[in-house]
């Protein structure tokens, strides 16, 4: 049976399940990001499993606050990026995952090496610099420790690849408006008290 690969991007657009509104300052969001990108780096993949002190941890603007400062509490315009692709991005814009899908865009090789499949993919890459030689050691550092607990450590790969310990209660969380409430009822949290969680993703 082949190990998941730990980048593989989505093939799909993403779509949002969480709709919080109102908070006054954008950091309030981030536990719901946190959920809402599966508790890893929408521009890299890097896992909060792989990392998890949560100061290496961002709330990203899309359209960055120098441009709309009207957008800079607007959920949709947010993303949960690790700190090193959030100060790489600093005031650029990259493509929206909302509206076209990584996977489309980019591709990593089984050596950690990514290419380009199409112009947006070019700006990911850049912006965030994900060809650069430390990125690239970092996902075949990856990529092999990964395929070898699968092979050999099932029980350690569960743990570099599950989701983390601390997972916010979202159903339960206070928020002034929420457009979507279905999606805080079927958070990570609640899946695991209803022992939906899966082990590794």
């Amino acid at each position: 049976m082949k190990s998941p690969e730990p980048f593989v991007y989505p093939s799909k657009p993403h779509q949002r399940k969480h709709g919080p509104e109102g908070y006054s300052d954008y950091a309030d969001y981030k536990d719901w990001l946190r959920d809402e990108f599966d508790f890893r780096c929408v521009y890299c993949l890097r896992r909060e499993s792989w990392a998890p002190r949560r100061a290496v941890w961002a709330v990203e603007h899309l359209i960055p606050r120098k441009d709309r400062k009207d957008l800079a509490t607007i959920y949709s315009n947010l993303v949960y990026a690790c700190a090193t692709c959030n100060s790489w991005k600093s005031g650029d814009r990259m493509p929206d995952p909302c509206k076209v899908a990584y996977g489309d865009l980019v591709l990593v090789d089984s050596e950690g090496r990514i290419r380009s499949l199409k112009t947006k993919g070019n700006t990911l890459i850049k912006v965030a610099r994900l060809d650069d030689a430390d990125s690239t050691e970092f996902r075949r550092k990856y990529i092999r420790l990964i395929r070898n607990l699968y092979l050999h450590d099932r029980e350690e790969y569960h743990r570099w690849m599950a989701f983390p310990e601390d997972l916010p209660d979202l159903a339960n969380r206070s928020v002034k408006r929420n457009s979507k409430p279905k999606g805080a009822q079927n958070c990570r949290f609640e899946q695991r008290k209803r022992g939906e969680l899966p082990q590794s993703y």
